[in-house]
């Protein structure tokens, strides 16, 4: 979360449509934290995006003639995305694809380990530790302000209300040991 994954997905989706190809967005309509028919960052910017229930109603809603498609919070979607995805890109579409690789447990999140395995290209970007400024990979998910525990739900829709972005060393979860090197 904060390392602008949304932000670059819509960069992209702009720059394709500079290039007057044509473009679809997708995203899970369980995404409902801003809008539901846009991908919007934390920022307020925002682009169109048909939301979509699961991959058969993104399969579904693909246009033939579409060049670019991409497909935004992807960690929501079932694993056969990743077959999608492919089938796709096999097919000539450009595939753009973003989301979390890992949940607030720092395990890997629903289809993306698969998908980054496929990809041509992956580019994994790094928020801003929000505790003490370091460079930041997990997602720290507090719940009336303190630790989430390790059993509490995989999916919580939120925004900075319930996530922050930490670094391995202020990254914290309750019912997990946590050991350091002597």
């Amino acid at each position: 979360m904060f390392a602008g994954k949304s932000e670059e997905l819509i960069r992209r989706a702009r720059r394709a449509l500079y290039a007057k190809k044509r473009v679809q967005v997708f995203k899970p309509c369980i995404d409902s934290r801003y809008d539901l028919a846009s991908v919007v960052t934390h920022m307020g910017v925002s682009h169109e995006a048909q939301p979509v229930l699961d991959v058969a109603e993104l399969s579904a809603n693909i246009d033939p003639s579409a060049e670019v498609i991409l497909i935004e919070e992807a960690q929501f979607f079932e694993m056969s995305l990743v077959a999608l995805c492919q089938d796709l890109a096999d097919r000539g579409f450009e595939v753009v694809v973003g989301g979390l690789d890992q949940d607030f447990r720092r395990e890997p999140f629903g289809p993306m380990p698969n998908l980054m395995a496929i990809a041509d290209e992956v580019v994994k970007l790094r928020a801003i530790c929000m505790k003490c400024g370091k460079l930041a990979s997990h997602t720290y998910r507090a719940i009336d302000g303190k630790p989430a525990h390790r059993d509490d739900p995989t999916v919580l829709i939120g925004a900075a209300e319930s996530y922050e972005a930490r670094c391995r060393q202020c990254y914290e979860l309750r019912g997990q040991k946590r050991t350091k090197r002597s």
